[in-house]
């Protein structure tokens, strides 16, 4: 029996990439990453490793989730202990007011944010319902979710929504016999690409840069690499699902 079937997206930087690489290092681990370019710097670590790599744009949706179910149909899931889903894509418009926005861009960003996780989370639970090891879906959200910010009015309600969408699925497992896990989890403040544009942002429409500045030169921001530990870490809880909308910072 393999002990962990993860499938994570958006694995080919950033905090996803730190996830993928310390999963890699666990023995027993099978992961399927879902990005729109491979990573070269993933790679299998020891004989009882694997790993998939899928060039995808999760933008299309519907292909995604299909792609996804298919793939399931393919495995026993008697040979694992678990097996987790864990929504780490997303796309980030410019800082700036919505109606500022490119609507492609801001397609985009509601598709691969809020859709794709929609879809997948259905697939994921639909495709091992009948498995008998235990199951969690992993939302990464974040504080904007939660607490809204000028300049940032998509990436709020994508995260927004992914927080209330981790809600009612933990209500709708609740009710079943190996129902699925869920948590919608803010990672925290991570030095990454969104962190650098959010800082190099035209005031003017993002009044808050100042806020991100100051956090970056007083060494606020926490590594990808030491985000993917925490992450990793409130994956393996024993108590994971109790709290639906939860922090790293939990106890």
């Amino acid at each position: 029996m393999s002990s962990h079937l993860v499938i994570l997206t958006g694995a080919s930087r950033g905090l996803g990439r730190a996830m993928a690489q310390q999963l890699l290092a666990q023995p027993g681990t099978e992961l399927l990453t879902i990005s729109r370019h491979a990573s070269a710097a993933l790679a299998p670590v020891g004989t009882d490793t694997r790993l998939e790599q899928w060039e995808l744009d999760l933008a299309e949706t519907a292909q995604a989730a299909a792609r996804v179910e298919a793939w399931f149909a393919g495995r026993d899931g008697s040979r694992y202990a678990r097996a987790s889903l864990i929504n780490n894509a997303a796309l980030v418009t410019p800082p700036g007011p919505s109606d500022e926005t490119d609507q492609r861009g801001l397609v985009a960003a509601l598709r691969v944010g809020l859709e794709a996780p929609v879809l997948l989370t259905a697939a994921f639970i639909r495709a091992t319902r009948d498995w008998r090891g235990a199951r969690r879906v992993l939302n990464i959200s974040s504080g904007l979710g939660r607490s809204a910010m000028a300049g940032s009015a998509p990436y709020c309600a994508v995260k927004a929504g992914l927080d209330n969408f981790s809600r009612a699925v933990a209500l709708d497992e609740a009710h079943k016999a190996n129902g699925a896990k869920v948590v919608s989890l803010a990672p925290g403040v991570i030095d990454t690409d969104m962190q650098r544009a959010l800082r190099s942002a035209d005031p003017a429409g993002f009044p808050d840069r100042a806020l991100f500045v100051g956090m970056h030169e007083q060494g606020q921001l926490a590594s990808p690499a030491a985000a993917a530990a925490q992450v990793l870490g409130y994956l393996e809880r024993a108590d994971f699902g109790r709290k639906v909308l939860a922090d790293v910072r939990d106890r």
